[in-house]
């Protein structure tokens, strides 16, 4: 795959150690992942040991959520089952030797390969009791995957299957959660027979196609501390050393080993048989994860109509205690109308009190001062009373707001000719007329308006 490169940054000096080879990949690197930073580009592809894929694919890995293999979550790694009773074991032992002239060969050897190793146990004995064994110890997981496919592709080539370059734990996750089944090869360095295996069955395209389509395929050798901590765990008898692996009831279990020097034809048929008796299993599991995705779904959806029909519940309730609440603040307004209005009535009787009490005595009608007024009502009655000209209009008026048929608010009119008569102080007139000085006569009809509307 191939894009667009930026070819202005090939001047950069941390560049001008790179070869042509690795300086097109980091460009290529670059472009497909879009990250701007020419270091943490170089630093990416240096860790993947300059393989592009790899490094492409671990960098979509963390853009999806993925830890990086080059930073495991501290988690605890998957338990593999290996004491499956239904584990299938196919072990292929080194030829026997042919003829006169191999037995006689094998003979001749026999002691001394038996010393050898017989020596070499012993020695390797001794020196744990003098210095433990730095493979127990595992403090770099990935710098040893990376170290064993450096290796590898230096002695074999790059034809082979792809790695996962990443932990064990890692490759078990990784199978767990999609499914798929993952072929574990453990590479013993010092045994006779993982040259061959590797030059003429790991690396035939046959085998390189059946792998990379059908499987995870993860490598170590055992003399790395990640390897070596791996075969503690299947304890493998002897080299070359596959184990097939897979989610079995719920447990990532060992469901074939394949021991010895298998040929090329061999392997396929073999991982065929092991993939196709367990395949079952692994579609169980996926009826069974996608009928748990379906209950999750169908559980989310009743939760998120649970939740609709709580909000709408729950806005039904707030609308009806709004409601409640307005009736409430309405009728509390209202009583609180209501009071002021009583307590406005009560002020305005205990007013027309208090100026009936201060009225003067009516004067007699024969009394030569007096004057009878008529004043017309608004309700069409009369009213009659005799005043004093001496008087001011005031008295007049507070007459008229003493009586329970007199309007709140109301202007005096006298006719002939229509005025309205000066009753109340004014700022122009703070002190009211008397009846002499607005001009009425001995006899005379007023009529009173009522402005309470107004």
């Amino acid at each position: 795959v191939t894009g667009p490169r930026r070819r202005g940054k090939m001047a950069a000096p941390d560049e001008q150690d790179l070869s042509q080879e690795q300086t097109e990949k980091l460009l290529q690197f670059q472009d497909l992942t879009g990250i701007e930073s020419m270091d943490q580009c170089r630093r990416t592809l240096e860790q993947h040991n300059w393989n592009i894929e790899a490094a492409v694919q671990d960098r979509l890995n963390e853009q999806e959520g993925v830890p990086s293999v080059f930073n495991p979550p501290p988690t605890r790694p998957l338990q593999v089952n290996t004491a499956d009773q239904r584990l299938y074991s196919y072990v292929v032992s080194r030829p026997q030797p042919r003829g006169l002239l191999g037995w006689g060969y094998y003979l001749i050897m026999l002691p001394f390969r038996f010393t050898y190793y017989t020596l070499l146990d012993i020695f390797r004995f001794a020196l744990r009791f003098l210095r433990p064994d730095p493979r127990s110890r595992v403090t770099d997981p990935i710098g040893d995957i990376v170290s064993f496919i450096q290796l590898f592709e230096e002695k074999y080539g790059r034809g082979h299957p792809v790695f996962y370059q990443g932990t064990y734990s890692q490759a078990l996750n990784d199978a767990k959660r999609e499914l798929r089944f993952l072929l574990v090869y453990l590479h013993g360095d010092d045994h006779q027979d993982s040259d061959e295996f590797c030059r003429n069955t790991l690396c035939r395209p046959e085998v390189i196609h059946f792998i990379n389509s059908r499987m995870l395929f993860w490598a170590c050798s055992t003399n790395k501390p990640e390897g070596y901590r791996v075969s503690q765990a299947l304890r493998e008898n002897t080299y070359p050393f596959l184990a097939m692996i897979m989610l079995k009831d719920r447990r990532m279990t060992v469901v074939g080993r394949l021991e010895g020097l298998l040929q090329a034809e061999d392997l396929i048929t073999q991982l065929t048989f092991i993939m196709d008796s367990n395949q079952t299993y692994l579609v169980s599991e996926r009826l069974e994860r996608e009928e748990r995705n379906q209950t999750q779904v169908l559980r989310q959806q009743q939760d998120e109509a649970y939740l609709a029909s709580l909000r709408a519940d729950q806005e039904k309730d707030r609308k009806k205690r709004e409601k409640q609440e307005q009736k409430r603040r309405e009728e509390e307004a209202a009583h609180q109308e209501m009071l002021a209005e009583e307590r406005r009535r009560q002020h305005l009787q205990q007013e027309k009190e208090r100026r009936s009490e201060c009225l003067p005595p009516e004067p007699p009608p024969d009394d030569p001062n007096s004057v009878k007024i008529i004043f017309k009502m608004p309700n069409d009655s009369r009213v009659e009373r005799c005043f004093l000209f001496t008087q001011p209009l005031t008295v007049i008026y507070d007459f008229l707001f003493s009586l329970k048929e007199s309007p709140e608010k109301f202007q005096i009119v006298a006719n002939f000719p229509r005025r309205v008569l000066p009753c109340l102080p004014t700022e122009e007139r703070p002190n009211p007329p008397t009846l002499q000085e607005a001009g009425l006569a001995r006899s005379q009809v007023l009529f009173v308006q009522d402005l309470t509307e107004d």
